[in-house]
């Protein structure tokens, strides 16, 4: 089973904490930065709640491939943010 697939299934499962262990750990291992991967560990994140670090790994992966489903992905997630989570912008 390949790493993304794998990762997949943990997200469903809601093993969230071992997938962005793993996650980590391929990002890690592997020479050639993938979009994917951390398009992946955005979406650990944000089932965990950590909208920060999911941004970030979405931003990550859309610099890598401007065509990564993390730029939708982040688009939505900056809607909630600014929907339910207007103290984020105004402390």
């Amino acid at each position: 089973m390949d790493i993304q697939n794998e990762i997949d299934k943990m997200l469903r499962k809601g093993q969230i904490d071992e997938a962005i262990l793993r996650l980590n750990e391929q990002i890690q291992a592997t020479a050639t930065p993938c979009d994917r991967l951390y398009y992946l560990l955005g979406n650990a994140y944000r089932k965990r709640g950590d909208f920060a670090q999911a941004l970030n790994c979405y931003l990550e992966a859309m610099a890598i491939n401007p065509d990564s489903p993390a730029v939708e992905a982040h688009q939505m997630l900056m809607n909630i943010i600014e929907f339910y989570h207007k103290d984020y912008y105004n402390p």
